[in-house]
This record gives C-alpha cells, structure tokens and sequence, in this order.
C-alpha cells in the first residue's frame, strides 16, 4: 500500500490536491490528527475498501505542534513495515494567502486562539517547519489556480505508483520572484537576451525565432552543457536513494524568452533517462 501525506499551510490548495488524488484512485481523508496516524493506517492496510491500494490523508497545524514533530518518526516507522511512504507540502506566500482568505471569507484554523490573521498565518509557517524540512516534494501554490495544481498534483502522483523519479522543469522570471518549491535553481540572466530585439520580443522561447536567437550564441550551448552535465552526474543519485520528486527551476528576467528555450531542451535531453516522468512547466507563460 502507498502512503502520500498532503500537508502543507492553510489556505495552500491541500483539500485541491487530496481532490485530485481522489480522481487518480486514492482513498482519501482530509484533517486527520497525528496522533490518529498510526491507528489509521493499520486499520486501512488489513480492511482497505474493494478497489483501493493507495491512501493519501490530509494533515495541518491543528494537529498540535508537538505530533507534527513526531510526524517524520511515524512515517520512518511506516517505511520499516514495507509501507511506500511519500511527504508532500503545500505552500504560498503571505499575501497569497490572506487574499485567499479574505476572497473566500474562511477562517483560518489559528484564528480560533485570537490571532490576527496575519499573525495566524505566520504563527503556522513557523509551526509547519518540522515537516517542511523533510518533505518529498515542496509546491508553490501561489502563482497556480485550481485546475493548474490539480493537473501538477494528477502528472507527478501517478507514475509514482511504479516508482522512480519525477522531474519537473519550471522557468520563472527572477522579476516575478523565485519560486519557492525548487530542489535546484539556474540563472540564466547571464545569457543573451531577445528581449533587447524588436522583432524578437513578442515571440517565446519556444517559437522558432527565439530557438536560432539563442542557438547561434556558444554561451548558449555552453550553459546548456553544464546544467545537463550537472544533472547527468546526480540524477542517478537520486533514483538510488529511492528519491520520488525532483523540482529544478531555470530563470531569466521575465522567464519568457531564455528560461523556457532551456527548460524545454534540457527536457528534451533528460526524458532519455526518465521518459514521461520528465514534465515541464512554464509559470510565466499563461
């Protein structure tokens, strides 16, 4: 039986993703204590409703500070009685969050002790820490709506049903911010910039004007080598320590030119290694 934990801060889309596991065949339950893990994972791995062999259950900070704690002691224990046990978080940024809240008119679950929610929020950022630190995959959720995080949830949880190692390529542009889910960032503002080109700028980095831009210049090539270099070495790395996400972000300025040209080759060249768990993201280009 595998075992996804979906945790993350208030507001960060986690009854979103359990939803999408849902629809992908998992059985699923939101707002589950810690202290009621153990319990329930017993009882579902000998009396798992017909048509079931995956489990995904919903954690957050109501659990208490001192059973978050203890969560990644538990999940070490579930891996030693042959359970596959994956960890993932879901985050945003501040504002995201209270324009959420305030979009939605939810409270959040810390406001119930008197909290400003400003203070809620932080409150439980630093709380949720102890499993953030130790997650299998981090997302940033505060650029995705609700059909964008379901689909990245949908296309990294199922080929994990067979193991392996899930790729995601994302380009950003440095001046939207960097996003907060990488495992590895690459600055590619060092590179020559189309944007600079009249007749270039309205095109992206996968129109073909954009491709022959790039390519003539050697950085260009050089750059590429390097970061596929980088991650020829270390990927089988990861696939050995049984490693089931990986998360690397390559950014310009306004990631819609030289980070995407670079995200969909670099792509290209590792989907010889992994197939169809490479995916690639632009969060730029909408």
């Amino acid at each position: 039986m595998k075992i996804t934990i979906v945790s993350g801060l208030s507001g960060s889309g986690k009854s979103i993703a359990l939803n999408a596991f849902e629809d992908e065949g998992y059985y699923c339950i939101d707002n589950l204590p810690i202290t009621l893990l153990e319990t329930t994972v017993r009882e579902l791995s000998s009396n798992l409703p017909e048509g079931y062999d995956h489990i995904a259950l919903g954690i957050d900070a109501r659990s208490g500070e001192r059973a978050l704690h203890d969560l990644e002691r538990i999940l070490d224990l579930f891996r030693e009685q042959g359970f596959e046990v994956s960890l993932i978080y879901l985050q945003a940024s501040e504002d995201v969050l209270i324009k959420r809240y305030s979009e939605t008119r939810r409270k959040h679950p810390l406001t119930h002790t008197g909290l400003p929610l400003v203070e809620a929020i932080q409150s439980e950022r630093e709380m949720m820490q102890a499993i953030a630190a130790f997650a299998d995959l981090a997302i940033d959720t505060s650029r995705l709506n609700v059909h964008e995080l379901s689909l990245l949830v949908k296309e990294r949880a199922p080929g994990d049903f067979h193991g392996g190692l899930s790729l995601l390529i994302q380009s950003f542009g440095f001046k939207h911010g960097i996003p907060l889910d990488s495992d590895f960032i690459f600055d590619l503002r060092c590179l020559p910039n189309p944007h600079w080109e009249p007749k270039l700028r309205p095109h992206t980095g996968l129109e073909q004007p954009i491709i022959d831009f790039l390519e003539q210049h050697e950085e260009v090539a050089t750059m590429f080598h390097s970061i596929h270099q980088f991650l020829d070495q270390w990927i089988p790395h990861f696939r050995a320590c049984n490693r089931s996400y990986v998360t690397l972000s390559v950014g310009c300025t306004g990631g819609r030119h030289r980070s995407v040209y670079m995200a969909e080759r670099l792509a290209a060249h590792l989907r010889n290694q992994l197939g169809d768990s490479v995916h690639v993201k632009h969060r730029e280009l909408r």
